[in-house]
């Protein structure tokens, strides 16, 4: 038995769901946290489901913060959807208080559980069946940037100190390799080589930022299209899931994190590197939705370093998984030896497709500027 379900039980009853709780199973495919869907059964009414999710203690460490941007970044989101006339309870996450008042309950082990209501006759894809549900989450979270732009961000905590420092990551990837703790080095060589050569590229967003040339944000930072929820009827993009990550940070980084993932047609793990690169038109297709979401949010250096977000979040994710690997596999979930390895390999070969066709990138965000 898991940690997490040895503690469900207790977690489950510090809080109120309105209505007996009659089953809660595993849910979803995240790397992360730990999510169970919780069903309730009121009355003199039909179930009705909430999603109940242990925070990871190794992904965030102080998660006091990481709810207190939670709240506070939803509740300022249903009011934005309030005054604009549309329905919060489907737009925007609602946290569900503990018994006791607070956003989560600790557990004996003193880890943190938080609840959200379901949001009904939505889905979550975890790849894109059609260009149009790619297109879709990228009009969410364009409307995302465009709904926080008045937001404060010095207000919000970095719930993962330094998560989009490119830089950092590969300090982080150096020191992994010189101790190269489970002795895993020799066999990623190539690797280790193609994320040390780009060393320049890491600072380039960064210095932006140093130079004032790209403004901080409000940003989601895990931009995957599983973090939209899309309408079951009309396949909209309806409401922006999974803001463990909010924090300040920059839009490019928003922008690029969904290229990453999803603008190629490959598992993040395929070991076959030839059925991996990046569709050039899956790319066109997003620029066109987030900008549209996004509203002329966005200034005209953003623009400009639009492709610049998608190939250091590729790269940066790269470094990531390379680290993790090298470390011994702590951070990211996986289901099989090597894995970690795999998902590095296929983010290096989009970051080396990406410079194959960097003209056209830019060329595709001079179009819709």
């Amino acid at each position: 038995m898991s940690t997490a379900e040895r503690y469900l039980n207790e977690s489950l009853a510090a809080f109120d769901f309105g209505a007996p709780v009659v089953g809660a199973i595993r849910f979803g495919e995240g790397h992360i946290n730990d999510t169970f869907v919780v069903h309730t059964q009121p009355a003199d009414a039909s179930c009705r489901r909430f999603i109940l999710q242990r925070i990871s203690p190794v992904a965030f460490r102080e998660p006091e913060r990481l709810m207190e941007n939670i709240v506070n970044v939803t509740e300022y989101l249903g009011g934005i959807i309030d005054q604009s006339g549309g329905d919060r309870s489907r737009e925007a996450l609602q946290v569900v208080p503990a018994k006791d008042g607070a956003p989560f309950f600790r557990d004996g082990e003193g880890c943190c559980w938080r609840v959200f209501p379901f949001v009904e006759g939505t889905v979550c894809c975890q790849s894109a069946d059609t260009p149009g549900q790619f297109a879709a989450a990228g009009r969410a979270f364009g409307r995302f940037q465009r709904l926080l732009r008045d937001y404060p961000a010095d207000t919000l905590h970095e719930t993962i100190p330094r998560f989009h420092d490119t830089e950092d990551r590969l300090a982080k990837l150096k020191w992994a390799v010189d101790a190269d703790p489970k002795g895993r080095a020799a066999g990623c060589q190539p690797e280790i080589k193609f994320c040390l050569d780009r060393e320049a590229d890491c600072s380039v967003a960064l210095q932006a930022l140093r130079e004032g040339r790209l403004p901080l944000r409000v940003t989601h930072n895990d931009t995957k299209l599983n973090n939209v929820l899309l309408d079951r009827e009309t396949g909209a993009g309806i409401c922006v899931i999974d803001l463990d990550t909010v924090m300040p940070g920059l839009s490019i980084n928003d922008f690029g994190d969904s290229i990453r993932f999803g603008a190629n047609h490959s598992a993040e793990d395929e070991r076959d590197l030839g059925k991996v690169s990046l569709d050039v038109g899956l790319f066109d297709i997003y620029t066109a939705a987030f900008l549209e979401g996004a509203g002329g949010t966005l200034t005209d250096a953003e623009l400009e370093y639009l492709p610049w977000g998608a190939k250091l979040m590729t790269l940066e994710c790269g470094i990531r998984f390379l680290t993790d690997h090298l470390d011994g596999d702590v951070y990211f979930h996986i289901q099989r030896e090597g894995q970690n390895l795999d998902r590095c390999r296929t983010q290096c070969k989009l970051v080396a497709d990406m410079e194959k066709h960097w003209s056209e990138l830019e060329a595709i965000v001079a179009k819709y500027r």
